[in-house]
């Protein structure tokens, strides 16, 4: 890995084409999607954390599969599979109930299903009823309650997937050009009717639909509920807030906000045109965040909400405002934090990478492909589609000063030195002094289009590429090429030269980075399957950087590593466009096509770049116009006259003030003087009356006392009288309830002798009449049989004729059926109107009498819970009184318990003294069995290269072997051909020797060198044809049996290479199984060792309580008296069971060796020999002492 490390600290950016693309994390902390990055971002303190949730994931697939997968996230496990949808609609979104995780909702085009997870699986809870609707979004409003928007601005309430609450919005355009929404019509009915649009497959297409239709119909992309209600999107820039009506199952519609308009841009009314795709209420519903489909976050207090009643509350920018399509351009400066960008979005904006935020911000009429930053931040020059224009940074604007008629320029620089820029128009560069503002050269040369230009060090040279393959080097002084490199197979992207000015490296289409010096190709590093896209080196020369078309960014070192050493980051969603770093090499910049610009600390672990330390701070002085200037100290001087006559005026007010409230003051304190001495008149003639009360009271009190003593006495008398009377006619009434009781207990005797003698009459009826009942019964139960069997057979033959019967009947009534639902679908929009009419105003009237009755027993209620919470209040005090008290007990408990705490603390620093003794004794054995390992490991390597060695070896023999066998057959094949020649010569001599005897006679000779000619010449074309059948068919012969041979050798290889790996894999299997028994038994010897260390703590802890004096001498001999002969016991054996093992391996290998050597032809590898069997035992020996 590279030693270039580049750290993600800030993203200017926003991906909003993501399902569910923001939502609170906690009050203050919200997160959405950036590039490839999730970001959380604080709303107060505007800090940003990068992150790589919750139980269970729901993913959807899009069409044609559609197919929905439950995750259990903690586990990566898939739950549960399911196809959504079967006609390959398109899905919108799907959800998890918040308060129930089982449950699953999916909407779509022309789908609503409810879901549940049991049984391993997902199955639909609910039946879609009416007409399908093209579902956009929806929200769980409680755990059996879901709200649901369409494309034709309906919301639907559905309770348990039936349908509860509908309503429509449309957006109407009065006469004076406002836009306003109002609710058509509300009902509670579950009549659904047709759309008035048909379902669309994607956003795409919904953004397309005529502005007509988006005006009529608008489109609910997004819904977000909170405790009140909901809020959904209501067309375009649009949010309309609902509320619950009370006891009642339906929403009105309560407040309505917008998105505000620009005015930075061009045509301020486009950014209440954008289209809210997702919305997030915080944790206690303090702030609404919205995103929309320009890559835009808006937020607002729903406070505000509250005070702007009756007119719309306005969105304000969450961060600032963003860019909306792909970044083209990028540039920073010396003397300032400043980065500028331009976009597709036609905006130019000048962002601070020291305080993250948005300095300046201004759109145009074209488009902008290019910008560059002056070094000292005052002013840049940006290439438009029509014109090049070169523009002042003021302190609130961006202005225009200089115009070049330099059509469509992609790529324009200005110098290190800030003196020159250079502007590309197609293939040619044109050069401009920023002091003159004159063009002095133009740059001709390249065939293609120029890609991108940079300057060197000390600007005297310019290096250029384009898509023609072509890297040129220009001399500024001379306007010509000093080096060129053409490669026309690559259309380069970036171009970019080291600090020295040798070295121009340039990335482009054919996968590779180049080092060009000289006019030609050093070297070529490969990309590794990706195309880089942008390329920067830093002003230090130690450390690169490039962007590939995937959006990552790779940091490497220079010199360029020859394999694959570099660190690669996640960082956008789309193919990097432009990469630089800050003048000190302290921040890497990158944009890119998703909108995004990233900001990145760099630094090299190495601390081979030395950080560059700004001699200067950063300049804070700002451009302003002369004319701004007066305005502005115009506006001062007419403020400060404005200041002083309101100070003046003031102050007489408060003149006026003072006087008036003096005399105020004055009346006052004479009406109160006067209401005081009347008063202390009054108290005293209500003291003198109150003596003379109390007087009068006395005296009554007297009399009363003696009065109540008098009667008294005469009460006693009476009642002691009245006494004696009543205890007389008590006797009299005892003696005569005797007599009673004693009649009585006759008369029951009497009468039960007379019940048990009817009661046994009874039961002999009774039971002669239930005998009589059971035989009526059994014979009922066999007629009952009897006619079941009847009925069974009736009812199959029945059966059978109805089954008939519906057939016939079924098809007949599906023809009328379809005729009818025809017939219906027409009358059925005329007829649900009537009805809602009807009911709308059946209800208002409903409503109205529910309301009365409801206030009735509402006062009642009311009145009944006042009781009952004075009774609560009681009870209340009474509970408040008992928790006092067992407060008071718990605290006494609590004082207790610390001091127990503090106690065991003691304990506990003497254990862990002990511990860590004991873990100082382990820790030099551990490190001898680590170095005995790693010198078994580097034995086994160089087992292994003997044996690779060993195998070629071999293979080599038996590849000679062959060779030697097949030239000896060519060889004897040679030399019978030879003989068969010598042989045909000889013939051919002695045929000859009898055609010269004919030389005499002409006539003979001819015929006899006729057919010497016919034997031989015809009989050697025949033979040369016959040889060359014979030659290629020895060719082919020849070939075959290479080839078999080749097949042979490497049917061997394999065999001998299987049954190597056989052997290695028994010697691994061998090794684990002896290192697995090593490890037991080390965890034998930690189990002994931590039940002594655990009698060590309990015998430590009941010696602290009986002697806590004698802890510290004994414990440490007792606990350390039985570990230390085991373990040493133990580590003896391992040792010696160790160096036996080596030792037997180090002979085997020996003797392998010696073989080897013996084979002709082999010979070490660089003469290396191992050491002597008796060094290598000496050496183990030492080790072990």
């Amino acid at each position: 890995m590279s030693t270039v490390v580049a750290q993600s600290l800030h993203v200017f950016g926003f991906r909003s084409h993501v399902a569910n693309n923001v939502f609170f994390f906690d009050e203050q902390i919200i997160i959405f999607p950036s590039g490839n990055h999730c970001v959380k971002y604080n709303v107060d303190q505007k800090w940003q954390k990068f992150i790589p949730d919750s139980k269970y994931l729901l993913t959807q697939s899009s069409p044609p599969e559609s197919n929905l997968v439950y995750w259990l996230w903690e586990k990566q496990k898939v739950m549960a599979v399911i196809r959504s949808d079967l006609q390959n609609n398109p899905i919108y979104q799907v959800s998890i109930n918040p308060q129930d995780n089982t449950q699953v909702c999916v909407t779509g085009s022309g789908m609503f299903k409810l879901l549940r997870f049991t049984e391993g699986t997902l199955k639909q809870t609910n039946f879609q009823r009416g007409e399908p609707q093209n579902y956009l979004a929806h929200a769980w409003i409680t755990e059996e309650k879901i709200i649901v928007g369409t494309d034709t601005g309906k919301l639907f309430l559905f309770e348990s997937g039936d349908a509860r609450w509908e309503t429509s919005i449309m957006v109407k355009e009065p006469e004076n050009g406002s836009k306003s929404l109002e609710i058509i019509h509300e009902s509670e009915s579950l009549i659904e009717f047709p759309p008035v649009s048909s379902p669309v497959p994607s956003y795409e297409q919904i953004a397309a639909t005529s502005s007509h239709n988006q005006l009529l119909l608008p489109q609910v992309f997004a819904i977000a509920t909170y405790s009140k209600g909901f809020a959904c999107s209501a067309g375009p820039g649009r949010v309309l807030l609902y509320e619950k009506v009370e006891d009642k199952d339906c929403y009105r519609e309560s407040r309505e906000i917008r998105i505000p308009t620009d005015p930075q841009s061009n045509d301020p009314s486009q950014s209440d045109k954008q289209d809210i795709l997702c919305m997030c209420f915080s944790p206690s519903e303090e702030t609404l965040i919205a995103s929309t489909n320009k890559n835009q976050l808006y937020s607002i207090t729903m406070s505000l909400t509250e005070i702007s009643k009756g007119e719309p509350a306005h969105f304000e920018y969450l961060m600032y405002p963003l860019h909306s399509a792909s970044i083209l351009g990028l540039s920073t400066c010396i003397r300032k934090p400043l980065i500028a960008t331009c976009s597709l979005d036609r905006s130019v904006r000048i962002w601070n990478y020291e305080s993250n935020t948005l300095e300046l911000f201004k759109e145009y009429q074209e488009e902008a492909y290019s910008i560059s930053l002056h070094p000292s931040g005052h002013f840049i020059v940006v290439g438009f589609a029509d014109k090049l224009r070169l523009m002042n940074l003021l302190i609130d604007d961006i202005r225009s000063f200089k115009e070049y008629s330099v059509r469509g320029c992609k790529e324009c620089s200005f110098s290190n030195g800030g003196h020159l820029f250079a502007a590309v128009s197609g293939n040619v560069i044109h050069i401009f002094t920023t002091s003159s503002l004159e063009n002095i050269t133009n740059l001709k040369g390249h065939t293609g289009k120029v890609r991108s230009v940079v300057w060197n060090s000390d600007d005297s040279k310019l290096i250029s590429a384009g898509t023609d393959g072509a890297v040129y080097e220009w001399n500024l002084s001379t306007g010509k090429r000093e080096t060129e490199c053409v490669i026309k197979s690559c259309s380069y992207n970036s171009v970019t030269i080291s600090p020295d000015g040798k070295i121009i490296f340039a990335v482009g289409s054919d996968h590779t980075l180049k080092e060009i010096a000289d006019s030609s190709v050093l070297r070529e590093v490969s990309a590794f399957d990706v195309i880089y896209t942008a390329i920067i080196i830093s002003h230090s020369g130690r450390m690169m950087f490039v962007g590939t078309s995937v959006g990552t960014i790779r940091a490497m070192k220079y010199p360029l590593p020859a394999q694959k050493e570099f660190n690669e980051y996640q960082a956008h969603a789309g193919p990097v466009t432009k990469m630089t770093l800050t003048f000190d090499d302290q921040f890497l910049l990158t944009v890119a096509e998703d909108g995004c610009l990233f900001t990145w600390k760099v630094f090299d672990k190495d601390g081979r770049g030395i950080k560059r330390e700004r001699e200067v701070g950063f300049a804070e002085e700002v451009l302003v116009t002369k004319t701004d200037m007066e305005e502005k100290a115009q506006v001062m001087l007419e403020l400060k006259t404005r200041v002083e006559e309101l100070k003046m005026e003031n102050e007489y007010q408060l003149r006026l003030k003072d006087l008036n409230y003096s005399e105020k003051i004055k009346e006052l304190t004479d009406k109160f003087i006067q209401e005081m001495e009347a008063l202390k008149t009054k108290n005293q003639v209500l003291k003198t009356e109150k003596e003379r009360q109390d007087a009068a009271h006395q005296e009554y009190l007297d009399e009363l006392l003696d009065k109540q003593s008098r009667e008294l006495q005469d009460l006693e008398c009476c009642n002691n009288q009245k006494l004696l009377l009543e205890y007389e006619k008590y006797q009299e009434l005892q003696l005569k309830s005797q007599r009673m009781q004693e009649e009585y207990e006759k008369q029951l005797r009497d009468n039960d002798e007379t019940k048990s003698q009817a009661l046994e009459e009874l039961t002999e009826f009774y039971e002669a009449k239930l005998q009589e009942k059971t035989s009526l019964l059994e014979e009922a139960q066999e007629d009952v049989r009897q006619q079941l069997r009847e009925f069974e057979e009736t009812k199959k033959q029945i059966e059978e004729d109805e089954d008939r019967e519906i057939q016939d009947i079924k098809t007949k009534y599906e023809k009328k059926l379809r005729d009818e639902k025809e017939s219906n679908l027409r009358l059925k929009g005329e007829t649900g109107i009537m009805r809602k009419k009807f009911s709308s105003l059946q209800k208002e009237i409903e409503e109205r009498t529910n309301d009365i009755e409801m206030l009735k027993a509402e006062q009642v209620k009311l009145q009944g819970v006042i009781k009952s919470l004075e009774k609560d209040m009681l009870g209340l005090k009474r509970e408040i009184q008992e928790r006092d008290e067992t407060i008071q007990d718990k605290e006494k408990r609590i004082y207790d318990l610390k001091k127990q705490n503090q106690e065991l603390e003691k304990f506990k620093f003497v254990l862990d003294y002990k511990i860590k003794e004991l873990k100082k004794q382990i820790e030099p054995r551990e490190n001898e069995i680590k170095v005995m390992k790693e010198q078994i490991q580097e034995m086994e390597t160089e087992l292994e290269r003997f044996h690779k060695q060993n195998t070629q070896l071999e293979l080599n023999i038996t590849e000679l072997w062959q060779k030697l066998r097949a030239t000896d057959q060519e060889m004897r094949k040679e030399q019978q051909k030879e003989r068969d020649l010598e042989s045909l010569v000889r013939r051919f001599k002695t045929d000859l020797h009898n055609c010269v005897a004919y030389i005499q006679e002409p006539r003979l000779l001819k015929e006899k060198t006729r057919a010497l000619f016919e034997k031989y010449v015809q009989r050697a074309d025949m033979v040369e044809i016959a040889g060359l059948n014979s030659d290629l068919q020895q060719e082919y012969a020849r070939q075959r049996e290479h080839l078999e041979r080749n097949l042979a050798t490497l049917k061997k290889k394999v065999v001998k290479e299987s049954e190597l790996h056989r052997t290695d894999y028994v010697r691994i299997m061998q090794e684990n199984v002896s290192l697995i028994k090593e490890i037991n038994e080390l965890r034998r010897e930690l189990k002994l060792t931590r039940s002594q260390v655990f009698d060590l703590e309990s015998a430590l802890k009941l010696t602290k309580k009986g002697r806590p004096q004698e802890i510290a001498e004994t414990a440490p001999t007792t606990a350390m008296a039985p570990v230390s002969p085991t373990k040493r016991l133990n580590e003896q054996e391992e040792t010696e069971r160790i160096i036996e093992m080596q030792r037997l391996e180090i002979r085997r290998l020996r003797d392998q060796i010696q073989e080897q050597e013996q084979i002709p032809g082999f010979h070490t590898i660089a003469g290396i020999r191992l050491p002597s069997l008796i060094d290598s035992e000496v050496d183990f020996e030492v080790h072990t002492k």
